[in-house]
């Protein structure tokens, strides 16, 4: 797969503060790419040199294959986290001149805002004041401008603010399609879940610097730990979890279950085969529970910015 977007070695500084220490990502065609990292980590720094509002000090930023250049404007949809909306105008109004000033003409503008308002159920919304409407009203609408001129690359920066669990979904579902249809996405944003949801790559910055990048499966490999999650109900509780303390690195666990089971978390070497673990298990009674914990985007996020 092809890459829609390089940053090769990017740094920029800000007096004597780094925000971003010689940085470089890969983004494919395709893909949702989620950009992760702490308050402060330099995402917000990135996503600005990638919008040629800040230039960068060093390095270089290639766009489908071409240098960066102010053309590329109308080739990027970018939703910030800070809106920008002008509260005073109406909504009508200003979703046209911003679609404009991305290169539509008036007539395709309408056009298009007519199928986005019409698909989410806003058209009553037109002649509103956006100083009328919710934050997350408001943020069904800049989401429309932002993607209404159908760009290659669209960076949503926390695009579920402000929306309740119905809207989010609805948003969610959005972004995936325009992936399906063939837009790339960049994709920032502090919940997790969201990030497990959506997300084929993704990449961590931590202290102005890439701490890890890859596909969201790869990367959960290199932190899995071999750890399984057991439940057994067995009357020989405290002879199984001495033995199985003798053999393997063993802890309590604490999942939700209907019966008395004990419950525990077996980490095996590489070597181990876990059908043989789950064959002893059964010899002391009935197996209820058998699980790989496969680590979470958020553990992976914890784990990483603490040992960074």
């Amino acid at each position: 797969m092809s890459n829609i977007l390089e940053v090769q070695n990017v740094s920029k500084n800000f007096g004597s503060f780094t925000a971003l220490n010689s940085v470089s990502i890969a983004v494919p065609k395709g893909s949702i790419f989620g950009l992760l990292g702490p308050n402060g980590a330099g995402k917000t720094t990135l996503i600005r040199v990638i919008n040629q509002i800040t230039m960068p000090d060093s390095g270089h930023v290639i766009l489908d294959g071409e240098p960066l250049n102010p053309m590329h404007i109308k080739d990027i949809g970018y939703l910030p986290e800070e809106r920008g909306l002008y509260k005073s105008m109406k909504v009508g109004e200003q979703a046209l001149y911003l679609a404009q000033l991305k290169g539509l003409s008036h007539k395709e503008a309408k056009k298009r805002l007519k199928y986005w308002f019409d698909r989410l159920e806003i058209g009553d919304w037109w002649n509103k004041k956006i100083q009328e409407l919710s934050k997350g009203m408001a943020q069904k609408i800049q989401f429309v401008v932002t993607v209404l001129h159908e760009p290659k690359l669209l960076i949503f920066d926390e695009p579920f603010s402000g929306f309740d669990p119905i809207n989010a979904n609805l948003i969610k579902d959005e972004i995936l399609k325009l992936r399906d249809d063939g837009a790339t996405v960049i994709f920032s944003t502090h919940r997790m879940e969201s990030v497990e949801e959506l997300c084929d790559e993704i990449t961590l910055i931590h202290k102005s610097n890439k701490i890890f990048e890859g596909t969201l499966i790869d990367i959960k490999k290199q932190f899995k730990t071999n750890t399984f999650e057991i439940g057994i109900d067995t009357k020989q509780q405290l002879i199984l979890e001495k033995e199985l303390s003798e053999k393997f690195e063993v802890s309590p666990a604490n999942f939700k279950s209907l019966g008395d089971e004990l419950k525990l978390n077996v980490k095996l070497s590489e070597s181990d085969n876990p059908n043989d673990l789950l064959s002893y298990l059964c010899n002391y009674g009935m197996v209820s529970h058998f699980v790989e914990l496969i680590p979470s985007v958020n553990d992976i996020f914890i784990q990483s910015v603490k040992n960074n």
